[in-house]
């Protein structure tokens, strides 16, 4: 969920989120006229496409970065979520286990590039359990979500007719939103990231911890490295950057 200080709040944005910062764009404006992102086919196929469509222009500034300097782990129970020191770009590391026949234990790591996120990632669906349909509906959530947005997981198996996208369409869905839910740093990060059994609320930790130690990181851009104070970054609240020249 993304919100200003009039208390504007859009939820479920990590698709978007998570389209612009797999394919590098930094600087956009999305305009929204409902609470909450609509969830599409539940993938961030859709936005790719869309962006593709009206293209991407390059801007006479320097990327910047949030280069991470030591590692920053959050634990909850068996579940975690880190970042390290990682000089080649971003690289997303995910792992799941499930107590299911059809995901079980999967992994997903990958430097992520555009060209990554397109073939590996931008297809993969949210995806949800039967048992827990009502209990979501009751409490106001999952209204929308169908066999149209959603892969849908009985104890027999999926219910979704055309099956699976990938075997693995899981832990891909889970690094998708790793992905987006990690773009609330407020720019592109220069890291490995890391997580076993983890989700959106320890990915916000993750991003959180790091802001909070001033010695965890620094901003770069290509023309040189420099501090800056951690009170410039406010999480949930992205810093404008700006597309890298080509």
């Amino acid at each position: 969920m993304l919100g200003d200080k009039n208390g504007i709040l859009v939820s479920t944005v990590e698709h978007v989120l998570s389209a612009l910062s797999g394919l590098g764009i930094d600087n956009a404006l999305i305009e929204i006229d409902r609470p909450e992102v609509p969830i599409l086919d539940g993938s961030a196929a859709p936005i790719v496409a869309a962006i593709d469509a009206v293209g991407t222009v390059s801007q006479k500034a320097r990327r910047r970065y949030i280069k991470v300097l030591k590692t920053v782990r959050v634990e909850q129970g068996v579940a975690f979520g880190e970042l390290r020191p990682y000089d080649a770009g971003f690289r997303v590391e995910v792992e799941i286990d499930f107590d299911h026949a059809q995901i079980g234990r999967q992994r997903f790591a990958a430097n992520l590039t555009p060209a990554v996120f397109r073939r590996e990632l931008a297809q993969a669906r949210t995806f949800g359990f039967l048992k827990d349909v009502e209990r979501l509906r009751s409490a106001g959530y999952a209204r929308g979500a169908s066999l149209d947005n959603t892969v849908c997981l009985a104890e027999e198996g999926i219910l979704n007719p055309e099956g699976l996208r990938c075997p693995d369409e899981f832990v891909r869905h889970k690094a998708l939103d790793a992905v987006g839910d990690l773009a609330l740093a407020g720019l592109p990060l220069m890291a490995r990231y890391s997580s076993f059994r983890g989700g959106h609320k320890l990915n916000f930790q993750v991003i959180d911890a790091l802001l909070a130690d001033r010695s965890a990181y620094m901003i770069v851009d290509a023309a040189e490295e420099r501090r800056r104070d951690a009170a410039e970054l406010v999480f949930g609240q992205p810093m404008p950057a700006f597309a890298p020249e080509r």
